[in-house]
This record gives structure tokens, C-alpha cells and sequence, in this order.
């Protein structure tokens, strides 16, 4: 809507240095620039400025939502326990999840997310196929109990949200309404101007059958995903799977014992054999609900103890303590192998395939042993992919090495499928005068992180540097200090808003031009008119914000640029 905001008026306190608890850039810039303030550890309070991009990012969600033929709704932030707990998720979502008590001492959460809720109102409201498909969205603020909330907006306890529901009967349907979502997302973000990348996800405490991000890259990012040269494959490293690839290990000689005192870490072992960490087989032990499970890994590798905790999802995941030898014959710390191990669940990463050969421990103080088969003299309970990505590993689709980076999640779709419909015996009735069980996807926007995404990816050393459709105004007008000039900057700023601009006018008295100028570069609006030097001649100088180009015009040419 045109309007003209007149800075003398506005609640506005710009800051010259960083925050002393800020640690990314758009935390440090969001409260330099006067968007945001800090209410609490995770929870920020939107001022004037901020909420006019916040409320143009939920614009344009809610337009391409709309435009798709999603129907808003509004549903509560203060849940029952029940629904939760029918799913699994009271317990799944562990310390995360805020729980209260009513004065009765009923439990409640506040939601983190409403696959639950949505499904109970579509039970209650939807009876027939005829009623399907349908989507689902509301844009609400959530809630998570970060253990560090930090980095701003970017992640805090409280956030806006937009989550969207799909319900059909079938899984073409649900394959459509996925891919209608998608679609909608790319447009989003490219009306946000976001740069972004779609990759292959897990599903987490989610469920469903297939998941994609929506990934911004930026340092600040706390995912890292891999990225294909030479395709178009791109994932969530926690994502990523390699399929096992047998090899012949005929030629294999019988194992071998070996004598390596003082050899109880994989650096030691390789240095004293003088092999490379690769051709040894490192075995994790850990304990899953209380039980000992073993995972091998190639002795080069790390493993990603977050990849570890989701495939074991919601059982409890620890490392082994010193106690837990204590008894076990068949566990020698440092010098544990997989072969004769009792009453151990061993798992392994792909790489160990059937016939690769390793050195690995002999289950015996100071011995390993060589020539260990996998198949042969051990037996693999399970495959997975647990290890942590590395730059250069292959490509899963086309084996061209991979590259690492940082990226904001920003967005994440699910095929869900039928846990949630299960859980609550979600059916219509259909064609057949049968009962169908609906099948959902659940599709999810980060409102509030998109803004300080789009801060991470397009300021400069200046300060911000907003997209049109997300700028809290078109145009910065700054009146260089005197009163012809304040005079002039408040004249044309209302024939920009005749025109149909929205007007940020910097007509604030006694402040000197050089903090003016800084504040218009920090505040990050895409144009900055400035009635300056030339005010008596009826000429502005008109500067792009991002490319830094300006140009001194009379004002109607300079108005007319704006508005064309």
C-alpha cells in the first residue's frame, strides 16, 4: 500500500556498532538497522521497519499459496498432549518440545509443528472422497526450546512459520499435491530473490517416504549440503546414500594376527604398521535404549553422531563408557573387531561391502589382526550411512567429486503418507462405498528466517540491501539537513506516493547529513533519493542501493524513473 513513513515520527534507533552477543551477520544487522530487538534468549520483538518486511515475505506466501488453491486457516499454538502422543511425537520431540500444565494440570505443548491438529480437523470436516483433495496452510508463529538459541532471527525459541497440509486418497494425488507445493516454493523464493537450492533430505521426526529442503546458502548456515559439478544432484549431507558394491575377495589370505603394542586409536595403529588410515576398519560402540551396538566405518572417516541418533530415532543413543567393557571378554577397548563379537548388533557403512579387507582390532590387548573379510570372517547386521561427507566424496548419481557448503534452511516438503492418518484413523468414504485412508504431505516455510536469510545473502559492508518485494519501502528519500530540503524531500515524497510508492522519508531535524546517508545504506532500502546540494534548482540525486550508481535528475525525471 503507498504510503509515506516519515522518519521524525518513526520508532527507529539505528546503531553504529555490533550487538556484543551477535555472531552472525543478520543478527548484527537486523538490530543495527533498528528491525528487531531482543526480548529474551530466542525471542525477538519486530519493530516497525522489520515487521513491514516480515509482513511482505507473508505476502508473497500467502499469494502463491492462494495461487495454488490452498485454503487459509488458523489453528492454536496451545496444544493437547493427546494428539502427540498418539503419534509418538510427545516423547520423540524430547527436550525440544515446550510443555505447560493448565491450573487442572492437564498437559499442553506449544506447537512446533501441526501434522496432528490438521489431521483431527480434516477427520472432523472431511467424510466423503468427494471432499478431496484438499490443502492446508496457516502462517503461525511456533515454538522449539533451542538448547542455544542464537545467531537472531535465524533460529530462535519462537518463529513464524507457514505450514501446509495435503490430504488426498491416493498416492498420485498426494505425488500431485507435492509437486504443486514445489513448484509454489520455487516461485516464492524467487520473488523473495533468495538464491536457493533443493536437495534431498531426511524425514526426521516427520516420517513420510520422500522430503526435500529448500537450502540458502550463506556462512551462517547450520546445515551443510553437497553440491554436483557436473549434475544436478544435490543433498543434505544427512541425507546422502551409497549403494554397497560387492567385491571378490578370493584372493584374500587367511587372517592374520598381529602383535601392535600401544596401539589403541587408529593414528597410533597406522603409524606403526605404516599404512594409511584407510585400510583399517574403525568400530564405534555405542548404546541404543541401554543395548551395545557396533558400527564400522573405514579408520580415515569420522562418524556423524547426528546421522547415528536419526537412524536410531526415537530409541537413546550414547557412547560407551569404560564401565561397560567391564565383564566382556569380546571387548577390549582400542582393540575391538568385528569378528567374535558376542551378542553385538554390528552395523557398518556401505564401504565395508562384502569381500573388502581390513585391518581392524583382534579383540585382545595390544593385537589387531589383518586380512579381516567382511562376509567372510564377519558378518554386517546392517548398512548404514553414518559416516561424516567429506569435500571430493562421489557424486552418488554420476561419481564427479562433491562440494561442501554452508546453507539456511529455508523451506522443507514431505511425502508423509499415511503415519499421521494411521495414527487417527483418518478415512473417507469412496467411489466404491468403501473406506479409503487418506494419504498427506506436509510442506513448511521458514517466514521469520527467510528475512534474515535474505539479510545473509545480500548484504554488503554497509549494511542491507533489500529485494523490492521484501524492502519495507521502494524508495529512501533523504533530506540533507536544511529546511528547503526537508521541504523538498516530504514534496516529492508524497508525489511517490500519488504514483503508488511506499516512502521511507528521512526528514529528521538536527541530524547531520553523513548519519542520514549511513542510515539509508544500513537500512537497505533498493533506492535512495537524496534532495541535497541542488535543492534550489529542483535537482535530487537518485543512487541504486545495491550497485551503488547515482545520478543527479530534476525531480519529475527522477519521480518518473522511480515509477517506470
Amino acid at each position: 500500500m503507498a504510503q509515506v513513513t516519515r522518519m521524525s515520527k518513526l520508532m527507529i534507533k539505528t546503531l553504529r556498532d555490533d550487538p556484543a552477543d551477535a555472531e552472525v551477520l543478520s543478527h548484527k544487522l537486523l538490530v543495527r538497522a533498528g528491525y528487531v530487538r531482543r526480548t529474551a534468549a530466542g525471542v525477538w520483538s519486530w519493530l516497525p521497519l522489520g515487521l513491514k518486511v516480515l509482513s511482505n515475505v507473508e505476502r508473497i506466501v500467502r499469494e502463491e499459496m492462494d495461487a495454488v488453491g490452498a485454503q487459509e486457516v488458523l489453528l492454536p499454538a496451545i496444544l493437547p498432549k493427546e494428539p502427540y502422543e498418539a503419534t509418538g511425537r510427545w516423547e520423540e520431540y524430547g527436550a525440544e518440545l515446550f510443555r505447560l500444565k493448565d491450573r487442572r494440570g492437564a498437559d499442553y505443548l506449544l506447537g512446533p509443528t501441526h501434522e496432528e491438529i490438521f489431521t483431527q480437523l480434516v477427520k472432523d470436516q472431511c467424510s466423503s472422497y468427494k471432499d478431496l483433495p484438499v490443502i492446508l496452510y496457516q502462517i503461525q508463529t511456533k515454538y522449539r526450546d533451542e538448547a542455544r538459541p542464537r545467531a537472531g532471527v535465524l533460529r530462535g525459541r519462537e518463529f513464524l512459520m507457514k505450514d501446509s497440509y495435503s490430504f488426498d486418497t491416493a498416492d498420485e494425488g498426494l505425488a500431485e499435491s507435492y509437486a504443486l507445493h514445489r513448484a509454489a516454493y520455487q516461485k516464492i523464493f524467487e520473488r523473495l530473490g533468495l538464491d536457493y537450492r533443493i536437495c534431498a533430505a531426511t524425514a526426521g521426526a516427520m516420517g513420510g517416504s520422500k522430503s526435500e529442503e529448500f537450502l540458502a546458502p550463506a556462512a551462517a548456515g547450520e546445515d551443510t549440503f553437497a553440491d554436483c559439478p557436473n549434475c544436478d544432484y544435490a543433498a543434505n549431507t544427512e541425507a546422502i546414500t551409497y549403494p554397497l558394491k560387492p567385491v571378490d575377495a578370493d584372493g584374500v589370505p587367511a587372517v592374520e594376527e598381529l602383535d601392535t603394542p600401544d596401539t589403541p586409536t587408529i593414528e597410533t595403529l597406522a603409524a606403526h604398521l605404516g599404512v594409511e588410515a584407510s585400510a583399517t576398519l574403525k568400530n564405534l560402540l555405542v548404546k541404543v535404549d541401554g543395548e551395545i551396538v557396533a558400527i564400522g566405518v573405514p579408520g580415515d572417516r569420522e562418524v556423524d553422531m547426528d546421522k547415528v541418533e536419526a537412524h536410531f530415532a526415537p530409541a537413546a543413543v550414547e557412547l560407551v563408557t569404560a564401565e561397560d567393557f567391564e565383564g566382556r571378554d569380546d571387548l577390549v577397548r582400542g582393540y575391538v573387531g568385528p569378528q567374535g563379537l558376542e551378542k553385538v548388533t554390528y552395523l557398518a557403512d556401505p564401504r565395508i561391502a562384502p569381500g573388502t579387507s581390513w585391518i581392524t582390532g583382534a579383540n585382545k590387548e595390544g593385537k589387531h589382526a589383518k586380512n579381516v573379510v567382511a562376509g567372510r570372517d564377519f558378518e554386517v547386521d546392517g548398512y548404514v550411512d553414518v559416516v561424516v561427507v567429506q569435500e571430493g566424496d562421489p557424486c552418488p548419481a554420476c561419481g564427479t567429486g562433491l562440494k561442501l557448503d554452508r546453507a539456511i534452511e529455508i523451506g522443507h516438503i514431505f511425502q508423509l503418507g499415511r503415519k499421521y492418518a494411521d495414527a487417527f484413523q483418518l478415512d473417507v468414504l469412496g467411489q466404491n462405498g468403501k473406506p479409503v485412508r487418506v494419504t498427506m504431505g506436509s510442506y513448511g516455510i521458514g517466514v521469520s528466517r527467510a528475512v534474515a536469510a535474505l539479510a545473509e545473502q545480500s548484504a554488503d559492508d554497509k549494511g542491507l540491501c533489500w529485494a523490492a518485494e521484501v524492502a519495507p519501502a521502494d524508495v529512501h528519500v533523504v533530506a540533507a539537513g536544511k529546511a528547503a530540503q526537508i521541504e523538498l524531500a516530504l514534496e516529492v515524497s508524497e508525489q511517490l506516493k500519488e504514483k503508488g510508492l511506499r516512502v521511507l522519508v528521512d526528514d529528521r531535524a538536527g541530524v547531520s547529513p553523513g548519519v542520514k546517508f549511513t542510515d539509508a545504506e544500513l537500512i537497505g532500502v533498493p533506492k535512495i533519493l537524496v534532495a541535497g546540494r541542488r535543492t534550489a534548482e529542483g535537482v535530487v540525486e537518485l543512487k541504486d542501493r545495491r550497485t551503488g550508481e547515482r545520478e543527479e535528475l530534476p525531480v519529475a525525471e527522477a519521480v518518473a524513473r522511480l515509477v517506470g
